[in-house]
């Protein structure tokens, strides 16, 4: 996951995460792992802690064509 990347390449600690957003550490570790998905507002959360814009760590998808 691109969140976790950018922890490791920066040297900040999913510890300091959970301290600072009040998001679970076991929660935040099973997200940063992809077992779980984080809510709209631990996103939001995360990314104002790291002092970066939302569209930091999303790329953008288009629907799916339907073959009809």
């Amino acid at each position: 996951m691109k969140i976790k990347e950018y922890l490791k390449r920066n040297g900040i600690s999913q510890t300091y995460i959970s301290r600072e957003n009040g998001i679970e550490l076991p929660k935040l570790n099973l997200a940063l792992n992809g077992k779980r998905r984080f809510t709209f507002e631990e996103y939001t959360i995360i990314c104002g802690a790291l002092k970066v814009n939302t569209d930091k760590f999303l790329k953008p998808r288009l629907p799916e064509e339907r073959g009809e």
